[in-house]
């Protein structure tokens, strides 16, 4: 890499933790004054850096457009796929990667339970909106107005004895997905299997999938499958990381 090229990006290093101006950069180089400012111009030149009010030298637009980008082209199963494998040998249950695709909740990743009994979910497939835990989750981070139009919208078919059945239930309950960050089909879709469900959001906050536990009832009881919100969450957040996601602490979303 040649010399001017990482000098550039030091530079740019340094100007991300603060803004700073031309005579405090070059306190700061080993290589002379007039060389700093030279490296600062180019960069001001293609609007990687500006200058603010005080004079002093901060990131500019180009550098916010390029990271941009770069968060837009990670693909979402690609970069899921890792932490799912964990979740999935930590537990041992299947576990199922979903997202948005037009006015539908597709599976787009699922890794089988390393027991003997096997969900009839595949890849490509949709998930039910009004009782599966994925869709739940997606739904709930949707404006009001957009959640109303979907669940006035559907044909609430009674699968199970839990199933949601009308608009006012499934909008109630998308309130309390979005209040605890998480969401359950209680035997709602089959009842024989239950599963929970946590978002996954990239770096504007915004949920752009989720990922879920599918167990049957037989296995594991509700309380027992509630145990496992912990480890799920905490995969869901390492996917969201990875996609540009702040964690709560420096997030005041």
């Amino acid at each position: 890499m040649s010399q001017s090229l990482v000098r550039a990006l030091e530079l740019l290093t340094k100007l991300a933790e603060q803004p700073a101006t031309l005579d405090e950069l070059a306190s700061t180089s080993d290589v002379h004054k007039t060389t700093v400012m030279r490296l600062l111009h180019s960069l001001e030149t293609e609007h990687f850096l500006v200058r603010n009010a005080a004079g002093q030298f901060q990131l500019g637009r180009k550098l916010f457009e390029l990271s941009s980008r770069a968060l837009e082209q990670r693909d979402l199963r690609a970069v899921a796929r890792p932490h799912l494998i964990r979740l999935n040998d930590a537990t041992g249950h299947t576990v199922h990667l979903a997202q948005l695709e037009g006015a539908e909740v597709v599976y787009i990743d699922k890794f089988e339970s390393h027991h003997p009994v096997r969900m009839y979910s595949r890849i490509g497939l949709t998930a039910s909106l009004y009782s599966a835990a994925v869709a739940k989750v997606i739904l709930a981070d949707m404006p009001r107005t957009r959640q109303e139009q979907i669940a006035a919208g559907l044909d609430y078919v009674k699968m199970t004895e839990t199933t949601l059945t009308s608009p006012e239930a499934l909008l109630a309950e998308l309130v309390a997905v979005r209040e605890q960050g998480w969401a359950h089909d209680k035997s709602e879709h089959e009842s024989f299997v239950h599963c929970i469900a946590a978002p996954i959001r990239d770096a504007s906050s915004r949920v752009v999938g989720a990922a879920s536990f599918s167990v049957p009832v037989v296995m594991l009881g509700y309380e027992d499958l509630l145990k496992l919100l912990p480890v799920l969450i905490q995969g869901t957040e390492a996917i969201s990381k990875d996609l540009g996601w702040v964690s709560n602490e420096r997030n005041t979303r």
